[in-house]
């Protein structure tokens, strides 16, 4: 009995850690998302004239963005991390590298199929409001 007991506080103190360090990150990626968003209105009232440098700076700002909602929807998740957020990182971050480097047509392709793939993913993963059946009966 006493062994269970002893697993079952240090699964507890690393529980315990992890949720300090992402909450602390937390913080930290919230700090960045603020800045990444005075760097946009400063962009647009200022007259940057490059569209991809407010693209990149944009984009930068939704790797936050997710990367925060992430951590506050592990915590409404009961302490786990759904897979779509990581998709949804994945084809955000993918954009980004096409936008910031946009010289070669041959990459861009290949990461425009990665994003393909990732969007396909994610569609497979979306829960479906009805079934196969119920959707012939809804028709018909």
């Amino acid at each position: 009995m006493g062994k269970w007991k002893n697993e079952a506080s240090i699964v507890h103190f690393y529980q315990l850690m992890l949720n300090i360090s992402l909450i602390i990150l937390g913080l930290v990626l919230s700090f960045f998302l603020v800045r990444e968003l005075y760097f946009i209105v400063t962009a647009a009232l200022f007259g940057n004239t490059n569209v991809h440098d407010i693209l990149e700076e944009v984009l930068a700002f939704f790797l936050y963005f997710v990367f925060v909602s992430m951590i506050v929807k592990y915590f409404n998740e009961e302490y786990h991390f759904p897979l779509r957020y990581l998709i949804y990182i994945g084809i955000t971050g993918t954009l980004r590298f096409i936008i910031v480097n946009r010289d070669n047509a041959m990459n861009n392709l290949i990461l425009s199929i990665v994003i393909l793939i990732l969007v396909i993913s994610y569609i497979m993963l979306a829960p479906r409001k009805y079934k196969v059946g119920e959707l012939k009966e809804k028709i018909e």
